[in-house]
């Protein structure tokens, strides 16, 4: 489980083709790899990704054909910076929001607007994804923990702030670049509840008696 709160940028110093699947060495840079062992997890632009091997400046990790094609992982090359995020510990501050590091979906970026010092983005969504996305819920874009301000049909808009900017990749973004999209988990576990056992989702006009039913009193 991660937060959302970016630890370090990162860059990609090699990518090994593996079959079908791929072999990712990421230069870390100012990550503290101290307290981080073989099989720890860290997220990359959101991706839960296994080291499977401490290289003293990064480390090693295997990507999965399934990462590949459900992520923006193909558009990945050397040189590219990323967003990185150490797993959470028991003890570890939860700044943003629970983020799972299982990537829903691959959003576009639609624009891109100064807003004094803050960025204004507007992203588009998945149709699949877009019923999840809440104003003022969080999401998460790329591995970063963010708030969205508006929603309009399958696109969003969120406000980055200065600190948000230089902490992240997100001043790297234009119209068009493709982000990972994670969605509230909660969002996704109460949309199973309600379709129960049958899997069939509930119909439209939840009632106080269908929330008593499943639960919710």
């Amino acid at each position: 489980m991660f937060t959302g709160i970016i630890e370090s940028v990162g860059e990609i110093a090699e990518i090994q083709a593996a079959g079908a699947d791929y072999r990712l060495n990421i230069a870390t840079g100012r990550l503290d790899l101290a307290d981080l062992k073989l099989g720890d997890s860290v997220a990359v632009n959101g991706i839960c990704l296994t080291v499977t091997q401490l290289t003293g400046r990064g480390f090693w990790a295997d990507v999965s054909a399934e990462t590949v094609a459900c992520s923006t992982f193909a558009n990945l090359k050397g040189g590219d910076r990323v967003n990185l995020e150490k797993a959470l510990t028991p003890t570890s501050r939860l700044g943003g929001h629970l983020v799972s590091g299982h990537v829903d979906g691959v959003g576009e970026v639609v624009s891109k607007e100064a807003v004094g010092g803050s960025i204004k983005l507007t992203i588009k969504a998945p149709e699949g994804l877009a019923r999840y996305i809440a104003e003022k819920g969080s999401i998460t874009i790329s591995g970063i923990s963010l708030t969205v301000n508006r929603v309009e049909g399958v696109q969003f808009e969120l406000n980055i702030v200065p600190h948000t900017q230089g902490e992240t990749t997100l001043t790297d973004f234009k119209p068009g670049t493709a982000v990972n999209i994670e969605v509230d988990q909660i969002a996704r576990y109460l949309e199973r509840l309600f379709q129960g056992d049958t899997g069939i989702a509930a119909k439209p006009g939840i009632t106080e008696s269908f929330l008593a039913q499943h639960g919710f009193k």
